[in-house]
């Protein structure tokens, strides 16, 4: 399940949802916990937007002419500079544990998108091997945890976000959970 959400939220933030991924996340369920309700929110705006508009809303966030309302990166964030020491500590903790970027992307290491790839396949055992629940933690702790709570809520608060607020939500909420779940280790 964890695996799935961090899958979720690399797709929706690489690249806008086509008509086919906007189907198929109408028909997702909720629950009244925090992030059931932000899954029902966003299952009902992919209803009622199209590939159009939710394309020129992903522009405006993360492209625009001279940049995007909000930075997706964590140096960003952590460092305030785009590939600052961050991104560094991110390398080496990728090939530390058998993590390398997938060919053809384009942006760097600390993109959001790329962490929640990663995180997915630490749990799924997608790279050298399965990753322990400590190393899962390990790498939320240094990578993710220091920023992606902020992020999520720039996202949600956005002035261009209609749509990509209730992914804000998704992850935001999510990120609650990874939080307090990895303090139980």
């Amino acid at each position: 399940m964890r695996a799935n959400v961090y899958r979720l939220l690399a797709v929706l933030l690489r690249e806008p949802p086509d008509e086919s991924h906007l189907s198929i996340l109408s028909t997702m369920q909720g629950d009244e916990t925090s992030l059931g309700k932000a899954v029902a929110t966003l299952a009902r705006l992919a209803k009622i937007t199209t590939p159009e508009a939710v394309k020129l809303e992903y522009n405006a966030l993360f492209i625009g002419v001279t940049g995007g309302e909000l930075q997706p990166y964590g140096s960003h964030y952590m460092a305030d500079f785009l590939h600052e020491s961050p991104l560094e500590r991110l390398r080496f903790d990728m090939t530390r544990v058998g993590i390398g970027m997938r060919p053809g992307v384009n942006e760097s290491e600390d993109h959001i998108a790329a962490l929640c790839e990663m995180m997915a396949g630490m749990i799924l055992g997608d790279f050298v091997a399965r990753s322990s629940l400590e190393e899962q933690k390990s790498f939320f702790k240094s990578h993710i945890s220091p920023w992606a709570g902020k992020f999520y809520k720039d996202l949600q608060n956005a002035r261009n976000s209609v749509f990509y607020s209730a992914v804000g939500s998704v992850g935001a909420a999510f990120v609650e959970i990874e939080e307090s779940a990895f303090e139980m280790l």
